[in-house]
């Protein structure tokens, strides 16, 4: 009854005072978990068919340069959903079972945003931002939640299982446990199909609708539809399968007259598991992938249809950040931002192609509870002293059985024009002290407001208690 009263007033205010521009838009995201930039056709693979995410591009617009917030799962979760970086709301690294850790209740999330707005929300798939009663989604602004808490790999069957000790894995319906999963071959599916009945149920009023996927994060699973249909093996398989849901998640929008009134987002939340090897994806030209700063652990795939508001076909090259897309659902749908500060900016201009210039003036890559790793500033990407996980060249796994990673130092500052190289081969620092320079200034502002551990700094921004 009071998102009704609020959703009359929010229609009644658009036929007033902006009659052209219709209803409040619906806003739907498509997050899937450890996917490689190069996994989609139009972002470069050869070996997997994706016809409905390549049509979406066809439709709407594709950026070359999303960037992930942190190559990480819950850190990642934190900063979409947020608009922040997830130092600055002391979400690190993945959630184990049972963290008692998760958002805190001063922090507003893109579903509480929207529900104010009058919004039906939900969220189907992954959550991973905390498994306590008080961090589910329902008590972060979702009206409803199907799915995992936490990553698909932590239950009993773990191929390093005597080192973790894993319950059983739980799927959720909103608050309850309604069963254990040890197959997992069906989510997929009950996922799309939760998406799309949330679709038909809510076609006369706002929604927001959160796609998380668990895959194609290991261990993988797919229905038999799929199953051996790709050139890419059972990986190939579990993206043909999301590319489905894709499919089935506009298709259900068309049906309904909802496709020109809808903002639809397609990304992962980090790069791939590389130590996985056949198991996990491609990150195409970039280096290294998911755990690391480097470009595979942070760039990906990114698509964006909104007909009649985004031009159809447009590639963008400018960098773009997870913890943008919350202030920019907030100038589509008219929602106050939080009263916390937030690190995202609205780039809705940059979507449209009214602008190529970022509004931001650097972004910046951490791992490892809050250390600086890395900054984005125009085409350079410049790193400062770290240790990394690497395979040195060396396969990856195969069969979902992991190959042991190297840990290394990165001696010195290393510098990188990714325009001219984006693969991440040639140390340019020597080449451009005034670039290092001028990043050195930018990182040295961040460390002065978010912290950073490498240096000791705190950070007088961070609302990360538990490090102050």
């Amino acid at each position: 009854m009071i998102r009704a009263l609020i959703l009359l007033v929010i229609l009644i205010s658009f036929s007033c005072s902006n009659p052209e521009e219709g209803p409040p838009p619906n806003i739907v995201i498509i997050f899937t978990d450890d996917q490689g930039y190069e996994d989609v056709g139009v972002f470069g693979s050869k070996q997997i068919e994706t016809p409905n995410l390549d049509r979406m591009a066809t439709e709407g617009v594709r950026l070359t340069s999303f960037y992930a917030a942190q190559a990480v799962c819950s850190a990642s979760r934190a900063a979409l959903l947020t608009g922040c970086y997830p130092n600055r709301v002391g979400i690190h690294q993945a959630f184990m079972p049972q963290a008692k850790k998760g958002l805190r209740e001063e922090e507003t999330t893109m579903a509480e945003m929207l529900e104010r707005q009058g919004y039906a929300t939900a969220v189907y798939g992954k959550w991973h931002l905390g498994d306590a009663p008080e961090n589910l989604p329902l008590s972060e602004g979702f009206d409803d939640f199907f799915g995992i808490p936490y990553s698909n790999d932590m239950w009993p069957y773990h191929p390093q299982q005597e080192s973790f000790n894993f319950s059983p894995l739980p799927l959720y319906e909103d608050n309850q446990i309604i069963d254990t999963l040890e197959d997992q071959s069906f989510l997929t599916t009950a996922i799309t199909e939760r998406s799309v009945e949330f679709i038909d149920k809510n076609k006369d009023q706002p929604f927001f609708l959160y796609v998380a996927h668990p895959q194609p994060h290991v261990p993988l699973f797919v229905s038999d539809k799929f199953k051996g249909k790709s050139d890419r093996g059972l990986y190939g398989d579990v993206i043909m399968e999301i590319d489905w849901s894709v499919g089935e998640i506009l298709d259900a929008l068309e049906r309904n007259g909802l496709a020109n009134n809808t903002l639809v987002i397609f990304t992962s939340d980090n790069g791939p598991w590389l130590s996985y090897g056949d198991h996990a994806g491609s990150a195409g030209p970039f280096r290294e992938g998911k755990g690391t700063a480097f470009e595979g652990g942070h760039r990906e795939p990114f698509i964006a249809r909104f007909p009649g508001k985004l031009p159809p076909g447009k590639i963008i090259s400018t960098p773009v950040m997870a913890i943008d897309i919350m202030p920019t659902v907030a100038e589509l749908t008219g929602a106050s931002l939080p009263e916390l500060p937030i690190d995202g900016k609205n780039v809705w201009p940059v979507l449209t192609g009214e602008t190529d210039v970022s509004p931001q003036p650097a972004y910046f890559f951490y791992y490892h509870v809050n250390q600086l790793h890395g900054v984005r500033y125009g085409n350079w990407k410049m790193y400062f002293p770290h240790i990394y996980r690497t395979l040195g060249g060396r396969p990856g796994g195969s069969g979902g059985l992991p190959a042991p990673y190297d840990y290394i130092k990165l001696e010195e500052v290393s510098l990188y024009d990714l325009e001219n190289d984006p693969s991440e081969t040639m140390n340019v620092a020597n080449d451009y002290p005034d670039i290092v320079q001028k990043i050195n200034h930018l990182a040295d502002s961040i460390r002065h407001e978010l912290g950073d551990a490498l240096t000791g700094e705190k950070g007088v921004g961070s609302r990360d208690f538990s490090s102050q």
